[in-house]
């Protein structure tokens, strides 16, 4: 099933002005995927005047907690200048707006937490 999704994901082809990448399913996010996380935030300007704007967090998925409950989460991990940034997302946060898959990657444990230790051991997993 899992292997029919992404397989699914990846030959959806983009249109002209869309991301390369496909849109999954929350429900469909694993540990080991590669996902870019579209989110909206909500600026206020000097002046008291809001801006919405959409910001995007792209890392690999280190967990995914709670199964399919309400209160699922995802932690993602990115690595920005040297230093590892870690962020958990609700998946029913309605500010999230959409959730690209970029790659997946074939992973020896449920939960890959001994990616946090060292780089080298982010190189032996995108082999």
């Amino acid at each position: 099933m899992l292997d029919e999704v992404i397989e699914q994901a990846e030959q959806e082809k983009p249109k002209k002005g869309k991301s390369q990448y496909a849109t999954i399913k929350k429900e469909d996010i694993r540990p080991g995927m590669l996902v870019r996380v579209h989110q909206k935030i909500v600026d206020t300007n000097s002046k008291g005047e809001e801006k919405e704007r959409v910001q995007v967090f792209q890392g690999m998925v280190l967990a995914r907690k709670h199964g399919r409950e309400n209160s699922a989460t995802i932690t993602v991990r990115k690595v920005s200048g040297n230093i590892g940034v870690e962020k958990i997302f609700p998946l029913n946060m309605p500010s999230i707006e959409k959730i690209e898959l970029v790659r997946t990657y074939r992973i020896k444990q449920a939960k890959p937490y001994y990616l946090r230790t060292t780089k080298k051991r982010l190189a032996e997993i995108k082999e």
